[in-house]
């Protein structure tokens, strides 16, 4: 049975604590400031911070300004576009949920990052063999049987973990007991074709950050549409001629990157 998890930004106290304990889990670094290395207020997603908690201030009609935090992270949709355009299949979504990267297959054409709806997969441009990061929900904890470390450091309950249904289900009755507390939308329920991330919140999504108008069919359905009206040699010989380029590419930019990884190496040596 597919799980999800439902994030109520409503909830949310800002405390970052769903930040800490993914980086925990998953051994990321802290962020360099000026002053220190933090874990808790990371200034940007990015290969080390697979989740953010975001302020938004929000003028109500009466002029008073409420104050909300949202979470971003990989929505793990149920048919994703970054699975689809994988030509090396990097990137999976297993049957529970879950979206999941495999390093040793990426050939890094990053044809993931341009197909996200969401804009999540992060490149790790630091690095001389880059590899894409983002969420994994946790999959090796929950084969473990455990929750996703975010939502079992939660102290308010602002993100719960279940199955789909159950959370959907959840979701609708929190904004039939509440109306005027929620925003008549679980998003995440059909965006897209739906995903495995679900929230609720208190206005329009595009008010809060969150990216509007996706429609409501899977991305991929979509591509496919247009494909099948294309000469099938004219896609697989660009297809083909675009793989090329892009694994060409990305040898040149290991090469160099390693050259100066080398060079640096060196001049350190030199100085000792």
């Amino acid at each position: 049975m597919s799980k999800a998890m439902l994030i109520d930004t409503t909830r949310c106290i800002g405390c970052r604590g769903c930040q800490v304990a993914c980086k925990s889990w998953h051994n990321l670094p802290g962020e360099r400031t000026v002053f220190s290395e933090t874990w808790s207020n990371p200034r940007h997603m990015n290969s080390s911070n697979y989740t953010r908690i975001i302020f938004r201030e929000v003028a109500k009609p009466e002029g008073k300004l409420n104050w909300y935090f949202i979470k971003r992270q990989c929505m793990h949709c149920l048919d994703p576009a970054c699975v689809s355009v994988c030509p090396v299949g990097a990137l999976t979504r297993l049957g529970n949920g879950p979206v999941v990267y495999e390093d040793e297959k990426c050939i890094g054409c990053r044809y993931c990052m341009m197909a996200c709806p969401f804009n999540i997969p992060r490149y790790e441009w630091n690095k001389p063999v880059p590899a894409v990061r983002k969420c994994d929900m946790c999959i090796d904890r929950q084969r473990e049987g455990k929750k996703p470390a975010c939502a079992e450091a939660c102290p308010k309950g602002a993100t719960v973990f279940g199955t789909r249904q159950e959370l959907i289900a959840e979701a609708w009755s929190r904004i039939k007991k509440s109306p005027r507390d929620y925003h008549l939308h679980v998003y995440g329920e059909h965006e897209v074709g739906g995903t495995s991330v679900l929230f609720l919140v208190s206005y329009e999504v595009a008010t809060l950050g969150y990216k509007a108008g996706l429609g409501n069919e899977p991305l991929p359905q979509l591509t496919w549409q247009v494909l099948s009206k294309l000469p099938g040699i004219g896609v697989v010989s660009g297809a083909a001629l675009m793989a090329i380029w892009w694994i060409t590419r990305r040898r040149d930019e290991v090469a160099l990157a390693e050259g100066r990884h080398a060079g640096n190496g060196r001049t350190h040596e030199g100085r000792n």
